[in-house]
């Protein structure tokens, strides 16, 4: 073998160890990367487990007929949260109501006919501060819009509030989902001389659906939840009552009330909310997954 051979065979040697070298750094670091990620989602997966096992535990003892028949009772009696459950379905259901046209539209526009425009980008970017701004701030607004001016709590400021919850998220949803329709579509039906209304109502809404639908239901379980705007709207109400111009209960904020308070009744009446609540919340979500999931 000659010298010239020989320092190839050596050069080769020494470039494969230095590769191996490498690929064994890296191997190394990928470990202690996927042993971090997997220590953080076992940190995580385990206080969510804990929170729901203490969820159900405490709450199903606070169900029975009574906690779906009767009002909020006085401390130390038996009595239910029929009206909390009424208020808060009432509530959210007019603000998704009132909400989701408004978010539709809205992100119809900021997609299909002025994306690029500058009132699509005051907006969005009106829009991004609505989604980040925290839910007591839309709730010390709508307090001093609506309680303020009128002096009185109302289940209808509450319905603002929650609508303005439901807004931002309808449209980023909608603007999102229209965006991901294949331009062909739209150019298709333009060739056939179709109107610019119809290919929306028929085509990209139609494709897109699934979408804003999951859109609409995140948006609804966000809403369910909230505490925060409704201690400045509608505040509470012990007491059944329909009319939305009077101070109205709610499920969240009558939770935070007996959470608090040192009566044992009211503790297990806001452990069976909780129940509830996370019942409503898990199913609408588990429901946004399987409409997203059947489309794609």
């Amino acid at each position: 073998m000659s010298a010239g051979t020989a320092q190839k065979l050596l050069a080769a040697a020494d470039l494969a160890a230095v590769r191996q070298s490498k690929y064994n750094a890296r191997k190394r670091v990928n470990q202690v990367a996927l042993t971090l990620s997997l220590m953080a989602m076992a940190f995580g997966l385990f206080w969510l487990a804990w929170i729901l096992f203490e969820t159900v535990r405490l709450g199903i003892g606070g169900i029975a007929i009574a906690t779906f028949t009767q009002s909020t009772p006085p401390p130390n009696e038996v009595g239910g949260i029929a009206n909390s459950l009424y208020g808060s379905f009432l509530m959210v259901s007019l603000a998704t109501f009132v909400g989701t046209p408004i978010g539709i539209l809205a992100g119809i526009y900021l997609a299909e006919y002025d994306p690029k425009g500058w009132l699509a980008e005051v907006t969005r970017f009106v829009n991004d501060i609505l989604l980040s701004a925290p839910s007591i701030v839309i709730g010390l607004f709508v307090y001093a819009v609506v309680v303020a001016r009128f002096k009185t709590f109302s289940g209808w400021a509450g319905v603002i509030a929650l609508a303005l919850i439901v807004i931002p998220v309808v449209i980023r949803t909608t603007e999102n989902m229209l965006n991901l329709v294949p331009p062909g579509l739209r150019e298709a039906a333009y060739a056939l001389g179709t109107p610019k209304w119809k290919v929306i109502t028929s085509i990209t809404l139609r494709a897109a659906r699934a979408g804003v639908v999951t859109g609409v239901l995140l948006a609804v379980a966000r809403v369910a939840g909230e505490t925060a705007p409704l201690l400045f709207t509608a505040l509470n109400n012990q007491f059944w009552t329909s009319n939305l111009s009077e101070p109205m209960s709610s499920l969240p904020v009558t939770i935070f009330k007996f959470a608090m308070s040192p009566y044992e009744n009211w503790q297990q009446l806001a452990w069976a909310g909780v129940f509830l609540i996370t019942l409503a919340v898990l199913g609408l979500n588990i429901l946004a997954r399987v409409l997203t999931r059947s489309k794609t």
